[in-house]
């Protein structure tokens, strides 16, 4: 279970973090907001994204939206996103809980600059009704993740 393998996560790399669950779904940004009182732009939001050959993870503020030509140098290549029926196998975590911690496979993490407004942000945690409260720095830090300009900010989206 995906929810667990964050919980192991958070375990060894962060314990004072606590995983926030709720009785009803929090798989879209917009539900996510409303399930933990806070805008939609303060929910990290986790895509996978193809890069060449390359999987990569990209977590943005809920509402940014992907930029194809920052994305491009960002990445040093095309992006496109991983099909959602290829999500679950890579990240171990279903579409709707897809996070940076606990993953099935070793994936590149990075975080867009978008996050940096915040000083607190609720990614997912494994399930489609779990997340939790992190810094912007903390999260690049225990994900070893790296700072990227790949989005448009939410004014010209």
């Amino acid at each position: 279970m995906s929810l667990d393998t964050v919980r192991a996560f958070l375990a060894d790399h962060a314990p004072d973090i606590e995983i926030l669950e709720l009785p009803e779904s929090t798989a879209t940004v917009a539900l996510a907001a409303a399930g933990h009182g806070v805008a939609p732009a303060q929910i990290a939001k986790t895509l996978a994204l193809r890069v060449g050959e390359e999987i990569v993870l990209l977590v943005a503020r809920g509402d940014a939206r992907l930029d194809n030509k920052k994305a491009k140098t960002a990445f040093g290549g095309k992006v496109k996103m991983v099909p959602v029926e290829e999500v679950a196998a890579l990240t171990g975590h279903p579409v709707g809980g897809v996070c940076p911690f606990g993953l099935a496979s070793p994936l590149r993490v990075y975080c867009d600059i978008s996050l940096q407004a915040f000083e607190e942000v609720l990614p997912a945690a494994g399930s489609t009704n779990s997340a939790l409260r992190i810094s912007p720095a903390r999260m690049v830090e225990i994900t070893q993740a790296d700072w990227v300009d790949a989005c448009q900010p939410p004014e010209a989206a």
